[in-house]
């Protein structure tokens, strides 16, 4: 999602640098090394009569990178197909994040960059509902949950619209709808999302749980 192809190099997140970065085809006066395969073939809707696979480094680190390039001959007028490292700059999350949570959101992240959009929206889906069950909201549906969420105040009602409409529409969308597919801009909202409202729920760890605690005493006096 956040790779561009651009004369012949190619603009990207590099996981070493940590950056976006050029992975450039020439480097110290010498072009590395081209594979072409004469092909005609489709590529997004579009015909193409080849594909190069270059190799590449960054500019900065000089990691190696791997990308397959769809052209009519001119390099220049290329499309880029898929590239290597994997191309994904990761959110950053609150540090009281539970380990278990962070590990699905980094690896619906890692989805998206392969290109698997509906099984990145989905483990969003899962990343909202964990938040929520770790969180003491374990009755009822996912919407019911989010709806409870934004009732005890820990989320805002803007937030609450958008967890129905950007995480849990689109997770539910592929979980249970007929097959459509999902592109690069539905993932990045319900990533966008995800990292906020575990920021809502995380970031100042010590107002939620005080805000729950009052939740549940006012619900059961007598037990809390």
């Amino acid at each position: 999602m956040n790779t561009k192809y651009q004369n012949g190099d190619v603009i990207a997140y590099c996981p070493d640098c940590k950056t976006h970065t050029s992975f450039e085809h020439k480097t110290s006066g010498r072009e590395l090394e081209t594979i072409i395969v004469d092909r005609h073939h489709e590529y997004e809707g579009k015909k193409y009569s080849r594909i190069l696979y270059r190799l590449l480094r960054c500019a900065s680190c000089k990691r190696g990178g791997l990308a397959a390039i769809h052209d009519n001959g001119k390099v220049v007028d290329g499309t880029i197909g898929e590239f290597y490292p994997i191309s994904v700059e990761q959110a950053s999350l609150p540090s009281d994040t539970p380990d278990d949570i962070k590990t699905e959101f980094r690896e619906a992240e890692l989805c998206s960059g392969f290109g698997a959009f509906r099984a990145s929206s989905a483990l969003f889906r899962s990343v909202l509902e964990k938040t929520l069950k770790a969180n003491g909201y374990l009755k009822g549906t996912l919407a019911g949950k989010i709806d409870k969420a934004a009732n005890d105040g820990v989320l805002t009602e803007p937030r609450r619209k958008r967890a129905h409409n950007e995480i849990r529409v689109l997770g539910n969308d592929v979980l249970h709808d007929e097959w459509r597919k999902i592109v690069a801009d539905d993932v990045e909202l319900a990533k966008h999302y995800a990292q906020r409202i575990l920021e809502d729920f995380y970031d100042d760890r010590e107002t939620v749980i005080g805000i729950l605690i009052e939740k549940k005493r006012m619900k059961n006096p007598d037990t809390v």
